[in-house]
């Protein structure tokens, strides 16, 4: 982002706040991991920043692997969603620890958690940094979440502007 563009952007959230949250994230996900290893699967491109912290903040042993969901718009039919692994995860029997950066309508990550229960997980909790629960299509409830926000695009601490940038702000912003 250009220096104008950035003056365009108001703070909702601080770098202070975020990472103080990520903190109290991280307490309360190694007490319910306590004893055991998790998988945290990131969900690029908005969950990188988060996860990076969130994993530091774990006192638990953790495995960090990342998914890329893409969509394809194909002839007659609506979008299609493609899922790419990092690589192929072998999951049966483990604990996984979904990482969002923001969750808004709920479709996409409703399927990642229902395809990983299939293929054998021991568990799938949701974390994300941001909820977004007013746009939701699907009956979906993060089990860990940073913050609650209303319907302002926000971009910064991985989450980009229309354009793709701004995601290496420190904190959440929003326009005007």
């Amino acid at each position: 982002m250009t220096a104008s563009s950035n003056a365009a952007l108001r703070q909702v959230i601080s770098a202070d706040q975020i990472q103080k949250r990520i903190r109290e994230l991280g307490r309360q996900i190694s007490d319910d991991y306590r004893g055991e290893t998790v998988i945290a699967l990131g969900i690029l491109e908005n969950a990188f920043m988060f996860i990076a912290d969130l994993v530091r903040a774990l006192e638990v042993p953790v495995v960090c692997t990342f998914i890329k969901p893409s969509y394809k718009q194909t002839e007659g039919e609506g979008a299609l969603l493609e899922i790419f692994f990092s690589h192929e995860l072998a999951i049966a029997g483990k604990h996984i620890l979904l990482v969002e950066g923001l969750v808004h309508s709920g479709v996409t990550t409703e399927y990642l958690m229902s395809d990983l229960r299939a293929r054998g997980a021991a568990s799938v909790k949701l974390a994300t940094l941001l909820d977004r629960p007013s746009a939701r299509r699907v009956p979906l409830q993060p089990d860990y979440f940073g913050f609650l926000v209303d319907d302002a695009f926000l971009c910064g601490y991985g989450l980009g502007s229309p354009e793709q940038t701004g995601r290496n702000l420190p904190y959440l912003a929003a326009k005007g």
